[in-house]
């Protein structure tokens, strides 16, 4: 027997498959091997692959997978899916990544290319500064030193907690920030503190007596400022594209003739995970003095 002819009725050789499926016999090993289309048969005797009829549209959907890049392991969820309809989530979640790391490297492209080509000022053009007057505020916190990769997740998993947290300090009073007390790139570690501002300072109090010593949690009265600010996307808050918000500030500043008040800081006033790419969730600002 060759591996062109059938076993039977219902079985095709992988010759035959392929013709069907309009995919290489190369194709088919290859999916075999990475665990996305096992064959329906293997003779033990002489190797050969043999398929059902009914897997050609599976075969079909891998090959039209791979060709949007989609990583094995989300392949295989798309293809292992219950129905369609969980198969078409799993897709639309996978395309949204897509779309989220695309904006993101598009920013990140037009930072380097001002860089690169010596027009900082030009880019220092497209974000509008205002300043805004704040309130003084009693604030949980959690400071961590940190570089850039480990950063956003960080971010996320401490406003989390400190959010959580809030309610047993009377609530949110206003959008949670983070503070940069030095630095943070791939080579300085800050710190950053993560801050939540709350209602009730003795409650406060209260909550941070209670995360017991050697926790890098405390509460503390934020003076009123006057914040220098620009307003960025979510496909902006990456580093290192947020670096160019941040400088078109501190240009401003100079322009203005503004001093610096204090460290810098990221507030978040949006729902980080319902925003698309080109949504505003973030405000960069500098403390300056009146």
């Amino acid at each position: 027997m060759t591996e062109d002819h059938t076993v039977d009725a219902d079985l095709l050789t992988i010759g035959a498959f392929a013709a069907r499926a309009r995919l290489s016999p190369k194709a088919l090993r290859l999916y075999d091997r990475l665990g996305l289309l096992d064959p329906a048969h293997v003779d033990e005797a002489s190797g050969y692959r043999y398929y059902r009829a009914d897997q050609v549209e599976r075969a079909r959907l891998v090959a039209l997978l791979r060709q949007l890049d989609m990583p094995l392991a989300r392949i295989a969820g798309v293809v292992e899916a219950a129905d369609g309809a969980e198969a078409a989530d799993r897709l639309t979640a996978y395309w949204a990544d897509v779309e989220s790391r695309v904006a993101g490297q598009r920013t990140l492209a037009e930072y380097l290319r001002g860089r690169l080509s010596g027009r900082s000022s030009e880019m220092y053009g497209k974000f509008v500064v205002e300043t805004v007057d704040v309130p003084e505020q009693v604030v949980i916190t959690e400071t961590r030193h940190t570089l850039a990769d480990e950063l956003p997740a960080w971010i996320g998993a401490s406003l989390d907690r400190l959010e959580e947290a809030a309610r047993e300090c009377g609530g949110i009073t206003a959008a949670p920030y983070v503070v940069y007390h030095s630095e943070v790139s791939m080579e300085s570690d800050g710190p950053a503190e993560a801050c939540v501002p709350v209602a009730d300072e003795a409650a406060a109090r209260a909550w941070v007596e209670r995360q017991g010593r050697g926790r890098e949690t405390r509460v503390r009265v934020e003076p009123a400022r006057r914040l220098a600010y620009t307003r960025i996307t979510k496909a902006q808050v990456a580093h290192p594209q947020i670096l160019a918000a941040f400088e078109a500030v501190e240009e401003w500043m100079k322009a203005e003739g503004l001093s610096g008040d204090g460290p810098c800081r990221e507030v978040y006033f949006a729902d980080w995970g319902a925003a698309g790419p080109e949504d505003p969730v973030c405000d960069v600002a500098f403390p300056v003095r009146p």
